[in-house]
C-alpha cells in the first residue's frame, strides 16, 4: 500500500457511506447521484487495494479494513471542520476591560455574570467600578458603561436603558418607622448618591419639601446598601433595585416614580467597537436586558 494519501473526494464518499451505511443516502448528504458515490468508493478500494465494504442486500457492511479506516477518516473531517470553524469565528477570547458605573456593575451585571461566563468561556472580564468619561479615551479600557447624558461625540454609544427613581426602605425599617405617604419621610433619613439632585426631583414631584435628615454617599450602590441595613431611605430604579424587592429585601412604599436625570449607555472608541470580543459582550449585555 503506498504511503501517498488517498483523494479526498473518495473519501468523502466512503466516510459518508459509512456513516448512513447506504450508497443512496451518502448521495443526497453530498448532493451527488448514487452512481458518483459507487464510482468515488471503487477508485479508493482500487487505491488503497483493499475492499471497504461487503455488498449485499440494502445494506452495506464495512470490512475489516473499512472498519479500521472509517474511525480515522472520520476524526480527519472532524478536524478539519473544527478548524474551518475556528478560522472563520470571531475572536472571542482574551481579556476584556470594561468600566461600569457601580450600581450597575454591582446590582445588575455581578449577579448575571456566570451567563455571560457559559456563553463566552474563553473571554476574561477585567471589571472595574468607574463612571468617569475619560475611560472612554484610556487604552487600558475597552468599553465604558456610563450614567450620564450619553453626550461622547467623538465616541460610538448607544443607550442601555433609561430609569424610573422611587423611595425603597428596608421590610425591618417599615415594621418600625411606617411609611403611609410620602410626608412620612421628614421622620426618616433620606440617603443621597448624587448630593440630592434625584431625590429633590421625586420629592418636587410628590409635592414636599426636602427633609432635614440626610446622608450623602459617592453612588447608588451605597445608598442602596444602606437603605438594605435600614439606614434610611434611598432611591430605587426599575434595573438595579427590582431583583431585590421581588425577593423582598426592599419595598417600595409608594407608587409615585420620575425619570431619572441621565440615562445607562454603553459607550466605547470606534476602533474598539469594531472587535469581535467587544462586540459580543455588547450583544450580550443588551440581550440580557430584554430577558430579564
Amino acid at each position: 500500500m503506498s504511503s501517498r494519501l488517498p483523494p479526498l473526494n473518495p473519501l468523502r464518499a466512503f466516510e459518508a457511506t459509512a456513516r448512513h451505511g447506504s450508497v443512496s443516502a451518502a448521495g443526497r448528504e453530498l448532493n451527488v447521484t448514487h452512481g458518483a458515490i459507487s464510482h468515488q468508493i471503487r477508485t479508493l478500494e482500487e487505491s488503497l487495494g483493499v475492499r471497504l465494504f461487503e455488498r449485499g442486500g440494502k445494506w452495506l457492511k464495512l470490512t475489516s479494513h473499512g472498519a479500521l479506516l472509517m474511525p480515522v477518516v472520520s476524526n480527519a473531517f472532524s478536524e478539519i471542520a473544527a478548524a474551518k470553524a475556528a478560522m472563520t469565528r470571531p475572536a472571542t477570547c482574551g481579556t476584556l476591560r470594561v468600566t461600569c458605573v457601580a450600581a450597575v456593575l454591582s446590582l445588575w451585571l455581578i449577579p448575571r455574570l456566570q451567563e455571560f461566563t457559559d456563553q463566552f468561556p474563553d473571554v476574561q472580564l477585567d471589571l472595574r467600578a468607574s463612571n468617569d468619561p475619560n475611560n472612554l479615551s484610556s487604552p487600558n479600557v475597552d468599553l465604558c458603561i456610563l450614567y450620564g447624558s450619553g453626550n461622547w461625540p467623538n465616541y460610538w454609544s448607544r443607550l442601555w436603558s433609561r430609569m424610573e427613581l422611587f423611595p425603597v426602605v428596608s421590610p425591618a425599617l417599615m415594621n418600625r418607622r411606617p411609611l403611609r405617604s410620602p410626608r412620612d419621610l421628614r421622620d426618616h433619613m433620606l440617603l443621597h448618591a448624587d448630593r440630592g439632585k434625584e431625590w429633590n426631583t421625586w420629592l418636587a414631584a410628590a409635592g414636599i419639601a426636602l427633609p432635614a435628615r440626610q446622608h450623602m454617599m459617592s453612588d447608588a450602590r451605597l445608598s442602596i446598601e444602606a437603605a438594605m441595613h435600614g439606614h434610611g431611605i434611598a432611591l430605587g430604579d426599575n434595573i438595579t433595585t427590582a431583583h431585590m424587592i421581588a425577593r423582598g429585601e426592599l419595598i417600595a412604599p409608594f407608587e409615585l416614580t420620575v425619570p431619572a436625570n441621565d440615562a445607562v449607555y454603553v459607550a466605547c472608541r470606534t476602533e474598539a467597537y469594531a472587535t469581535p470580543i467587544v462586540r459580543v459582550f455588547i450583544d450580550w449585555f443588551f440581550a440580557s436586558l430584554v430577558r430579564n
